[in-house]
């Protein structure tokens, strides 16, 4: 009941709130959601204006960050002895207020002292110039960061003679950049969100949109008054997704709107089996595009080589489930002319999270879904700007613009900034953490990240964090990765968020 009522009323409660949160800076609040972007997800927006459909853009999400832009900083004085802070939530420590000043806290001492920007930029430049490269390494999260501050990170870690830089949204798409990369040639979704209505299938899988893209149920709202069938392929029968109140909606507010169509409960890690299995219904059925396969794709006899070799009772025993809700889900399929599949962290999060997105791909271009109207291959993201993070080549393994870091890419990119880039691949976030743990790694740069709590084994990322000469944490507000013991020093930086970055900015959203 009470899931019920947070999913119908949770919008509204949410407006309420932030009134109260930005009682004190409602001009400043309101600038912000006339002129800024959506601090929430990563679906285009203007201000209030939407990209994909008329009307006013205002997610929940995006009205419970709003506070972190407003706020006010904090009294210091309370991080000289970090004793009364140690046990306070991440909510908590947020809502403290914003960093106003460097802090840094030295071995052996309680707590962070107030320094001033240039000891603080001597201590970095200091530890730099005796640090091999190979020791230091630099991390952001993607939520708010903008492609200038994705771009300028890398290019100070590369001007510096290393390529350990990465971002936590290479961690959550990864598979999906790779996947989509050996699939159809480029790792950015086929599709936009204008496409979702009046698509005669939209096919969620692994996916939680109502939870993580909340104004996403505002456009499947749409495209179910636009006769768009929606389905679900989820070990776990998303609520959110089988019902949802639309709050921009009089019609949804009041009675609802039924999302999913039907669900099909695979069990974890039955993606492919259950993928597979389709297509090799579609396929002896005869309700393949035999046309979009020969003229538009390669490859195909792989692919149908490995649907002869499995069997359905093999794909039954993968997928969970048996080859009747394959033949359910291919008959939704072959009776569309359209299809958009949408997909996230339930696809990415596994080891074989490529081969999860390579078989959607193979699904969709299987059924010429791919490159036409009200089509296309769509991996969802969570938050706003993180695919600039990609693009502007903030990841070990890859340059600004997608070049694979090697020999002549580095000496391309050296002759156009006029320093010696590194040639060499990078450490991924995991690596630094298990480099740091043995005690090869001297240098962490932080902008805005939480590695102590989203990185699985906290006690060993704790050991690790404790393990490195100097850690810098970037960032508005505190977090307790910042609380880690120094093993010599911790440098506290405040950051500007992205409305009060001087000349404007950009940020690139899928």
């Amino acid at each position: 009941m009470a899931s019920i009522l947070g999913r119908r009323f949770g919008p509204y409660l949410e407006i309420f709130k932030t009134l109260w949160a930005n009682r004190r800076s409602p001009l400043y609040a309101l600038r912000i959601l006339r002129h800024g972007v959506c601090d929430g997800c990563a679906l285009g927006t203007s201000g209030l204006k939407d990209w994909t459909m008329s009307g006013v853009h205002l997610c929940w999400i995006r009205l419970n960050l709003l506070h972190l832009n407003t706020m006010k900083s904090f009294e210091p004085s309370p991080l000289s002895n970090l004793d009364s802070l140690k046990g306070k939530t991440e909510k908590e420590l947020r809502m403290l207020g914003r960093v106003q000043s460097p802090l840094v806290r030295r071995r052996g001492e309680p707590g962070f002292t107030p320094v001033s920007w240039e000891e603080a930029e001597d201590l970095i430049a200091d530890k730099i110039s005796k640090t091999e490269p190979k020791r230091s390494a630099f991390y952001l999260v993607s939520r708010g960061t903008t492609n200038e501050t994705y771009y300028a990170t890398q290019k100070v870690a590369r001007f510096l003679g290393t390529n350990h830089v990465d971002n936590s949204a290479r961690i959550c798409h990864s598979p999906s950049t790779t996947g989509l990369k050996t699939t159809i040639g480029f790792a950015a979704t086929t599709c936009s969100y204008k496409d979702l209505i009046g698509s005669d299938l939209v096919v969620f899988i692994g996916s939680d949109a109502a939870n993580n893209q909340p104004v996403l149920m505002k456009y499947m709202h749409l495209a179910k008054e636009a006769g768009t069938k929606v389905l679900s392929i989820n070990p776990y029968r998303e609520p959110g997704l089988e019902k949802y109140w639309v709050p921009s909606s009089v019609r949804s507010a009041v009675l609802g709107t039924e999302i999913v169509e039907q669900h099909f409960p695979i069990k974890v890690g039955g993606d492919i089996a259950f993928l597979n299995g389709t297509m090799k219904v579609l396929h002896e059925r005869g309700a393949l595009n035999d046309r979009f396969i020969a003229e538009r794709t390669s490859g195909w006899d792989e692919v149908q080589e490995e649907l002869k070799q499995s069997s359905f009772k093999e794909l039954e025993t993968a997928s969970g489930v048996p080859q009747a809700t394959m033949e359910s889900f291919a008959d939704y399929l072959e009776q569309a002319n359209s299809a958009v599949f949408v997909w996230s962290m339930g696809i990415t999060m596994h080891r074989h999270g490529v081969a999860n997105v390579q078989t959607i791909a193979n699904l969709a271009l299987a059924l010429g879904f791919v490159g036409k109207p009200k089509c296309g291959l769509m991996p969802i993201r969570g938050h706003s700007g993180v695919q600039g993070g990609a693009e502007m080549g903030c990841v070990p393994n890859t340059f600004p613009g997608g070049a694979a870091v090697g020999s002549e890419s580095a000496k391309n990119l050296s002759r156009h900034w006029n320093f010696e880039v590194p040639d060499w691949p990078g450490s991924y976030a995991v690596d630094m953490i298990n480099q740091a743990e043995k005690g090869d790694l001297d240098f962490l740069y932080c902008v805005g990240s939480n590695l102590l709590d989203v990185l699985p084994d906290r006690a060993f990322v704790r050991r690790a964090l404790e393990n490195i000469s100097l850690r810098v944490h970037h960032d508005i507000v505190l977090n307790r990765q910042m609380f880690v013991e120094p093993k010599d020093t911790v440098l506290i930086l405040p950051a500007t968020t992205r409305y009060e970055m001087e000349g404007g900015n950009t940020e690139t959203s899928t």
